[in-house]
């Protein structure tokens, strides 16, 4: 056979090897079969993944923030809804004309929105956070593929910087970052939820399939403040921190029956409403974080605790001649020198000299009994984040002169917060009431700090103070009785020495003093004008604010209307330091 031939012949396999390769592309189609079966009828989970991630998706459904209120019910945060442009990056189709554009509308590189949208692995981006309803309704207007808006909400605080410190604000997420914003974030927050909805190929929503989750709306929160003495309180602050070139100042008012806080306000203050450019200084609760010596205003509690003793009575006569005195290579000196004098009158003229003699009276484990059960040393428990405690040293380390200089409210610090609570001791029949930044719906009881007795017995001695010959007749109110203390306390410089030039100048007082409803506490935080003492520039203050709070809440007068308030220029205040 030639050659040709044999290249014709059909090529034939021997029968085993037919037989493996028909088993072989048997084995492959069974596989495929079962591979199909599996994916189609076990286990058909993955393929609808894949099927449902073509035009499926779950979008988060933002939950309301709840209404942060004053006592009556009037709005002081409320969270409003915005628009946020958000993409779901592997549906996005845009061209370099419409990228432009978009970046001008966001405000927003090019070049970062394409780095956002590079993110391919993930089903959803924020572009931009909480944009105008116009300026969103413009990016829509595009019609980009994959671009789309996400509904959140924004708080908004209507009284801006009046309540800023009390309130605090919400960051980009709505979740509380300061002030009772943060205090009660999983009260006013709630829980978001969720809903699968159905896009088309451009990445617009054309149905919604189910609901996943029910948002669960945040609760609101109804607070002890009440907004028009706030207002009040705020104003006159301001106004003061101003006049005397101040560098800082802080008011609380309480109602001395409940403890309520019903205005808390510091200077200065920001706008909640526009969070670009927030400082810590500014942001910080002063009178509630922040702690100082609080000078003479701590004399009462002194004068209290030597009552309570025994070592001495409204009466007794102490000399405080020749306006001075020694202990160890330590001297106490008093602003102008005075007398023989009662222990009212050392509380009407502040007597530094008189104050430490009864303070060495005690034994100092009972002096720091009465001091410690008054409050200090420890938070208020006020509910507010981040309250002070301030520095009361245990009474084993206390040397004389230590124990002498506390006895007017150096080498002790407080915070306003803490001092304007003490004072409900004098207010309340003895009692240290809790204070709150809710309203409360109920009485609450307080705790025994001193007798009924010792309390009104120094109350009578506060109401010396602002009449004339006392260190605070700028703190009259026509047609009420009012008792209160000033106080001027040097500040400490860096060094660890008191300043000759910066003082903290502050007053606190109740009325009526018949039967005390509010307590009033202002503190100006370095007064650099020609008056820089309590009783020139905190008195004032307090005198306006008390007045005004007593006729929004309708106190009747307990004292004669045509009483005659001393005009500040007539009578010289008597001056005091510390």
């Amino acid at each position: 056979m030639s050659y040709e031939a044999k290249a014709t012949l059909p090529v034939r396999l021997s029968s085993w090897r037919a037989r493996l390769l028909l088993g072989l592309l048997l084995l492959w189609f069974l596989a495929l079969i079962g591979r199909a079966l599996y994916l189609q009828g076990l286990n058909d989970d993955f393929l609808q993944r894949k099927g449902d991630a073509r035009y499926s998706r779950v979008i988060e459904l933002s939950a309301h923030r709840g209404m942060i209120t004053d006592r009556w019910g009037e709005p002081l945060a409320i969270s409003t809804p915005v628009e946020s442009v958000a993409a779901s990056p592997q549906d996005v189709e845009v061209g370099s004309a419409k990228l432009q554009q978009l970046g001008r509308y966001l405000d927003m590189p090019a070049s970062e929105i394409k780095g956002r949208l590079a993110e391919s692995g993930r089903e959803f981006v924020y572009l931009k956070r909480q944009l105008p309803p116009e300026l969103a309704a413009k990016v829509m207007a595009l019609d980009i593929p994959g671009i789309f808006l996400q509904r959140e909400y924004r708080r908004y605080y209507p009284a801006g910087e009046v309540t800023a410190h009390v309130l605090g604000f919400t960051g980009v997420d709505d979740n509380g970052q300061e002030g009772l914003e943060l205090a009660y974030q999983s009260w006013l927050a709630g829980k978001p939820g969720s809903r699968r909805v159905i896009k088309d190929a451009r990445g617009h929503i054309v149905e919604d399939v189910e609901s996943i989750k029910t948002p669960q709306e945040g609760r609101d929160l109804a607070l002890s403040i009440d907004r028009n003495i706030q207002y009040l309180a705020y104003r006159e602050l301001k106004g003061e921190v101003e006049q005397s070139r101040a560098k800082a100042g802080s008011i609380v008012v309480l109602d001395a029956k409940t403890g309520e806080v019903l205005a808390l306000a510091n200077v200065p203050s920001y706008n909640p409403n526009n969070r670009d450019k927030l400082g810590g200084a500014r942001t910080r609760n002063r009178a509630v974080t922040d702690t100082y010596e609080p000078g003479s205003t701590l004399k009462p509690f002194t004068v209290a605790a030597a009552l309570e003793a025994g070592t001495v009575r409204p009466d007794t006569r102490i000399e405080t001649a020749p306006g001075h005195m020694s202990i160890g290579k330590w001297t106490i000196h008093d602003a102008h020198p005075e007398g023989m004098l009662t222990v009212a009158q050392v509380i009407q003229v502040s007597s530094n000299v008189g104050a430490a003699k009864m303070a060495l009276s005690l034994a100092p484990k009972y002096m720091w009994g009465v001091l410690n059960r008054a409050g200090f040393g420890s938070v208020p428990h006020s509910g507010f984040p981040g309250e002070a405690s301030g520095r009361l040293r245990p009474y084993e380390s206390w040397r004389p002169i230590e124990q002498a200089t506390m006895a007017y409210g150096n080498g002790i610090s407080v915070s306003l917060l803490q001092l304007a609570r003490g004072y409900t001791i004098f207010a309340d029949n003895g009692e240290l009431m809790p204070v709150t930044f809710l309203k409360r719906d109920a009485p609450v009881a307080g705790r025994q700090v001193i007798s009924p007795a010792t309390a009104l017995a120094v109350r009578k001695m506060l109401e010396l103070v602002v009449e004339p010959g006392g260190t605070a007749p700028r703190a009259q109110i026509v047609g009420y009785r009012v008792a209160g203390k000033t106080g001027t306390a040097h500040k400490l410089d860096p060094s660890g020495r008191y300043s000759r030039t910066r003082y903290v100048a502050s007053f606190v007082g109740m009325a009526p003093a018949s039967d005390p409803r509010l307590i009033v506490a202002v503190m100006i935080d370095e007064p650099s004008g020609a008056d820089y003492y309590g009783g020139e520039v905190a008195a004032p203050v307090f005198s306006r604010v008390m007045a005004g709070a007593l006729r929004m809440m309708g106190i009747p007068p307990d004292a004669p209307m045509n009483k005659i308030v001393v005009p500040p220029g007539k009578v010289e205040a008597v001056k005091e330091l510390t």
